[in-house]
């Protein structure tokens, strides 16, 4: 059973990827015997998933996802069943144990990164109303991670590639948002960007792979100002650039621009302080792209 390179790639990287590859050949042929599945393409990777195109006993085409252990998507199989396809690729069958579920099938050839990128903003900001409905109680809570991210942002307060004040903004806010009730309450993606939507027959877009929290909305517009970054560096006006996406999400989605703003400067902090905190050698090209974001969202 052929695995991407891109996961083997991750060999290596700690014991709980290894201990995964080698029993995900074992895994793939266990289920697509359990659930009389039939391979129908080539397989796929995501960062953290094996995905294969499959048919199953009625001949309906299918993928078949097992994912990585990790806690951002320990619960996307009840996302998936609470939006029970709104806006969303539905579920058909989960096993939790081993991290697989049988979705829809979608075109993984077409999604966001095709249109113009503001028409991109325009239609994920169109599927966020469909999205945001009440949490499931199993997820967990947005203030809970940034009560622990407002803590972790201290130690930028004296790195050399962070301007001090931005960080200090950055740990000021995350310590709000983690005290502020609207923090939490609505289900959210927090991975939601142009390579997770695809292409449907049943919708002309549907959204894939949610990292579900109980959490505000206004925390998902963020990976839709560095994603596709190239594109607006070619526009040698960068500040603008992010800007024209911002204001496409904020008016299409009817959110609050002051919340995404701050939620925006959370999060590209954040960024930084993984990529600095990561080993010897931090991407500097993340750590600047993120900074650039941040500073545009300060009026």
């Amino acid at each position: 059973m052929r695995i991407p390179q891109r996961l083997l790639a991750n060999a290596g990287r700690d014991q709980g990827w290894d201990d995964w590859l080698a029993r995900l050949p074992a895994m793939i042929t266990d289920l697509l015997d359990d659930w009389r599945l039939t391979p129908d393409g080539e397989p796929m990777a995501g960062a953290t998933a094996y995905v294969l195109p499959v048919r199953d006993q009625d001949r309906r085409p299918a993928a078949l996802k097992i994912g990585v252990p990790h806690w951002e998507a320990e619960f996307e199989h009840l996302a998936l069943r609470a939006w029970d396809g709104n806006g969303v690729v539905r579920l058909y069958r989960a096993d939790p144990h081993r991290r697989a579920m049988l979705l829809e099938s979608a075109d993984q050839s077409r999604d966001l990164n095709g249109p113009e990128v503001v028409t991109a903003c325009e239609i994920i900001a169109g599927l966020y109303p469909r999205l945001h409905r009440p949490a499931i109680p199993q997820l967990r809570k947005l203030s809970e991670v940034t009560a622990e991210v407002a803590d972790q942002l201290a130690g930028l307060h004296d790195h050399p590639a962070v301007p001090r004040r931005l960080a200090d903004q950055a740990r000021s806010l995350a310590h709000s948002f983690a005290e502020d009730p609207d923090t939490d309450g609505r289900l959210i993606h927090t991975d939601l960007h142009y390579d997770n939507v695809l292409a449907a027959d049943r919708e002309p877009w549907l959204v894939i792979d949610p990292k579900p929290l109980s959490g505000d909305p206004a925390f998902e517009v963020a990976p839709l100002l560095w994603n596709r970054w190239e594109e607006a560096v070619a526009t040698d006006d960068l500040r603008n650039a992010i800007l024209d996406r911002l204001f496409t999400v904020v008016d299409t989605a009817g959110l609050d621009e002051d919340r995404v703003r701050n939620w925006v400067i959370v999060r590209e902090l954040t960024n930084v302080m993984y990529a600095v905190e990561g080993g010897s050698a931090p991407d500097d090209d993340w750590i600047t792209m993120s900074i650039v974001i941040a500073k545009a969202m300060v009026p």
